[in-house]
């Protein structure tokens, strides 16, 4: 990669690592439905503007448009939703080191559910260790009960963000329905699905809090936390994500996965005055030490030396 992709790929494991800590400050003030909604409203009429500014057509097809639906249900409402919810109850930095076993369920969705990857040797020793280290994560909350550990991060909440990982996989798999449409149109067709689907249930959740819940209970602090996740954490994320895939490729975009809980840690900690507990921090390295072995680019040159040795090639 040249100077400026590392530069758009620290940029955005920056603003996606943002994410988390700005969740956490907003979540204060803002219901999590509610929040996730703003989040996705306020992005999908950026990426809308983006759209009119570049003369793209926003597509009409209903088959097209149901297809915006189901995948801002898997790769926003969802993940979005249930994020949030998780961390009314866990750190953010928990929250942006759970997050970070989506390429492992999305390996296993894509080859085991859907047949289409091949499940490698490489990948299946990525995807031992990555769980071995979401165990490590889990286990002083397992060692005190499911409902809360003694560390304050109770297992529910972090299985709620194991479970949008969970969802990310299953959207990576039907993205394929969106080949040969603009990567711009597509975000900003899931980002307006999800808007519409987020909407009924920011409205359940606004009315059902105790003593209900309105814009103007919200401080500017946390108005703010909301506009930089809806701006700069999705719309923008989105367009430098495109970016960094047009010029360097899917491969080398997908670094930002091992960036993402770096960042958000020494953000939060920064934000939030979060600090990590050991075991956490070891269970992070892990995780970290599985996804590189998932992506098995560490391996390839162990790869090209067994290649030619005689008798020891693959077939």
């Amino acid at each position: 990669m040249t100077w400026k992709n590392w530069l758009l790929l620290m940029t955005l494991a920056l603003v996606w690592g943002a994410t988390f800590p700005f969740g956490k400050i907003a979540l204060v003030e803002i219901p999590p439905f509610v929040l996730a909604f703003l989040r996705v409203l306020l992005a999908a009429l950026v990426l809308h503007a983006v759209l009119a500014v570049r003369g793209l057509a926003f597509p009409r097809d209903p088959s097209m448009l149901a297809a915006f639906l189901v995948m801002g249900l898997l790769n926003n409402a969802i993940p979005f939703s249930l994020i949030l919810w998780g961390q009314t109850g866990i750190s953010a930095s928990l929250a942006s080191i759970l997050n970070a076993t989506t390429p492992i369920f999305t390996v296993l969705v894509a080859s085991v559910l859907f047949r289409q990857e091949v499940l490698r040797a490489h990948r299946v020793a990525g995807i031992a260790v990555g769980f071995a280290g979401v165990a490590l994560l889990l286990l002083p909350g397992l060692e005190a009960g499911v409902l809360a550990s003694l560390s304050g991060e109770p297992v529910w909440a972090q299985a709620l963000c194991l479970g949008a990982a969970l969802s990310y996989a299953f959207a990576a798999a039907f993205a394929r329905r969106f080949r040969g449409v603009p990567v711009m149109v597509a975000a900003t067709g899931q980002l307006t699905g999800s808007s519409l689907l987020l909407l009924p249930l920011a409205v359940w959740q606004s009315f059902s809090v105790p003593g209900g819940w309105t814009p103007a209970m919200v401080g500017p602090v946390a108005w703010a936390s909301v506009v930089a996740l809806g701006t700069a954490c999705t719309a923008f994320a989105y367009l430098i994500y495109f970016r960094l895939l047009s010029e360097a490729g899917a491969t080398n975009a997908s670094l930002v996965t091992l960036l993402i809980p770096v960042s958000a840690v020494l953000i939060s900690a920064s934000l939030l005055g979060e600090a990590l507990s050991l075991l956490q921090v070891a269970g992070m390295g892990v995780l970290l030490f599985g996804l590189v072995l998932l992506d098995g680019r560490v391996l390839a040159p162990f790869d090209r030396v067994q290649r030619r040795v005689p008798g020891r090639g693959r077939p």
